[in-house]
C-alpha cells in the first residue's frame, strides 16, 4: 500500500466540515478489521484508510497545520500501513477495571511477542512487536502494542487461493485462539496484501 503524503490529507477546515461522514465510513470499514482474542485482547488491523483517519484526528486534536508538524505525524504513522507482504495491527489489552488491569499487565510481560497468525497449511507467524520503541518494563507490559506479521510467499499464495486464517496468543498466562477467522475479516486482510 502506498504511504500517505500531505496531499492525501484534508486541511483542518476541510476535515472539520467532513468529519462526521469520514468517521462513519471509517467505523464501518473497521468492523471487518477487528479480532477479539479471548476476553481482554484485541487486534485492530491497520491499513491506509485507518491510518489516514488516525492522522487526521491527531492533526485536529493537536491543531497541527504547519508543514513540519504534519510531516512529523506522517513519519510517525506511515510505518503502520501494511507493505504488501505483511499485516500490521494495533494490539490492545482492554480491561476497564484499573486494579484488574494493573495485575493483568504485570502477568503478561512479553505477550506482544506471543501473538500469532496462521495461514492454513503453514506454521504460525509470531508478531514482530514495537519496532518503534520498547513498551515493556520489568514490572509490566503496556496495554497497547504495534505488531507486524510478515508472511512468506507460500502463505501469500495460499491465503489468496482460499486458505483459512487463524490468530491466537500463546503466552503462559494467556492462551487463546480463533480458527478460522470470519470470512469478512479474512477478505479485508487479503486486500492488504495487494
Amino acid at each position: 500500500m502506498d504511504k500517505l503524503t500531505r496531499s492525501d490529507l484534508y486541511s483542518l477546515e476541510q476535515y472539520a466540515e467532513n468529519r462526521a461522514e469520514i468517521r462513519a465510513q471509517v467505523m464501518k470499514h473497521k468492523k471487518n478489521r477487528v479480532i477479539h482474542i479471548g476476553p481482554v485482547a484485541t487486534l485492530y488491523f491497520e491499513d491506509r484508510q485507518t491510518i489516514q483517519y488516525q492522522i487526521q484526528e491527531m492533526l485536529r486534536v493537536e491543531r497541527i497545520f504547519e508543514a513540519s508538524g504534519i510531516e512529523e505525524e506522517l513519519d510517525a504513522y506511515n510505518p503502520l500501513i501494511p507493505d504488501g507482504s505483511n499485516w500490521k495491527a494495533t494490539f490492545m489489552i482492554e480491561e476497564p477495571d484499573v486494579e484488574k488491569r494493573r495485575e493483568l499487565l504485570a502477568g503478561l510481560i512479553g505477550v506482544e511477542d506471543r501473538v500469532w497468525v496462521r495461514v492454513d497449511g503453514n506454521e504460525q507467524v509470531f508478531a514482530i512487536a514495537d519496532e518503534d520503541m520498547d513498551r515493556d518494563t520489568e514490572e509490566k507490559t503496556s496495554s497497547v502494542h504495534f505488531l507486524r506479521f510478515e508472511l512468506s510467499e507460500k502463505m501469500l499464495t495460499d491465503i489468496r487461493q482460499g486458505a483459512a486464517l487463524g490468530v491466537g496468543i500463546d503466552h503462559r498466562n494467556y492462551s487463546h485462539e480463533i480458527e478460522p477467522v470470519a470470512g469478512s475479516i479474512r477478505d479485508a486482510l487479503i486486500a492488504d496484501l495487494a
